[in-house]
């Protein structure tokens, strides 16, 4: 990266976009960098489903950010998302999320400041993250699925299989006791009657949350489960903008908030939807199963918002495309980044050798019948 990474520009400087690129990994992580004129470059991070299709759209957003300030960040959000005439839908609002990250990026490098200082400043002092759990690192929470051997993608599991989820759930809070906060995740993979039936099973065992019970697709189904349990349930990683939240929180279908900061409108989005969620008591847990960007850009977000919970896979380190480490996990909470715009700087030459054909999904199905069933 250039020395001018660090310089500060001032307010009434110029400074335009002349590039947007895109780079697809062979993890499916899809990049996003814009450079400026006065060499200040800014990266983001979008969906990894449809990563082709993103790496692509980002691209033709250039016609309308090329020669823009790229300061004007909520402008530019506001005209990307208004400007066509189909607004929304998950690759759409992926490419301004990685786009804005880019932006808030290159806006905190011009000033000299990390993201969080310019959105009003930290509300914390450090940032509580699950993953593995660790005594070293001292990582205390975690995050399973309904575990057995196989997945639960029956319309209505029967007693065998409940009572396996139920045995090995056990032994996982046996092992861990209860100083450690132990999460299911359901994927939305699993049928609303055996959701309630392995909700129930398991309340016994002091899960911490439940994770995407069902598909957000259908509000009320998820509302209806979620009023049946005092487990607190948790939705939102495919779930995009304000209003795509709207509901969740008018009809209370969760008390825990998962926006992907990849995917759900950016750093702009992502602040907005947390002052939303503030008015419900609802705490805000981002959702990541992406890369450096998309950590460094929610840890930006848990830094500046009061009603952060915890920060999802945030004990990763990524060094396999950073040029500077990040400041380690201690006791089980990262420190705030402090350098200027997401805090990380990505090293070019790692990011290109990862550089190839994306993963694809594979369609599942039963082996019973063999009729198609849920990722």
């Amino acid at each position: 990266m250039s020395n001018v990474e660090n310089a500060v520009i001032g307010p009434n400087e110029e400074i335009k976009v002349t590039k947007i690129e895109t780079f697809v990994l062979e993890s499916s992580w899809v990049f996003v960098k814009i450079s400026t004129d006065a060499g200040i470059t800014g990266w983001g991070e979008m969906l990894k489903d449809d990563a082709k299709a993103c790496a692509a759209g980002a691209l033709e957003v250039a016609d309308y950010l090329v020669g823009q300030d790229p300061r004007a960040v909520t402008k530019h959000w506001q005209a990307i998302h208004r400007g066509a005439f189909y607004r929304g839908g998950p690759i759409k609002t992926a490419i301004l999320s990685g786009i804005d990250m880019a932006l808030w990026d290159i806006t905190g490098k011009c000033y000299g400041v990390p993201v969080y200082k310019l959105l009003g400043g930290a509300t914390r002092d450090r940032i509580r993250v699950y993953g593995t759990v660790s005594a070293e690192t001292g990582v205390d929470a975690m995050k399973v699925g309904p575990q057995a051997t196989r997945k639960a993608f029956k319309y209505i599991e029967g007693q065998k299989f409940v009572d396996e989820v139920v045995e090995r759930f056990k032994a996982l809070r046996d092992k861990h006791g209860s100083g450690v906060d132990i999460a299911v995740d359901f994927h939305g993979a699993v049928q609303p009657p055996t959701a309630m039936l392995l909700m129930k099973a398991l309340e016994p065992y002091h899960p911490w949350f439940y994770e995407e019970v069902v598909q957000a697709l259908n509000i009320d189904v998820m509302a209806e489960l979620a009023q049946k349990t005092h487990i607190p349930v948790a939705t939102g990683e495919r779930i995009f903008t304000k209003w795509g939240f709207r509901e969740i929180l008018e009809k209370r279908a969760a008390v825990i908030l998962q926006p992907d900061i990849c995917y759900a409108g950016g750093i702009t989005e992502l602040k907005i939807i947390a002052g939303m969620a503030e008015a419900y008591y609802t705490p805000i847990a981002p959702h990541n199963p992406q890369g450096p960007c998309s950590l460094a850009a929610s840890l930006q977000i848990a830094a500046s918002i009061p009603n952060f919970l915890i920060q999802e896979r945030g004990d990763n380190e990524y060094a396999d495309l950073l040029a500077k480490p990040l400041a380690p996990v201690k006791d089980g909470h990262r420190p705030i980044p402090t350098d200027p715009g997401l805090g990380i700087t990505i090293d070019e030459d790692k990011l290109m050798a990862q550089v190839g054909e994306p993963k694809a999904y594979s369609t599942h199905y039963d082996p019973d019948d063999g009729s198609v069933v849920d990722w």
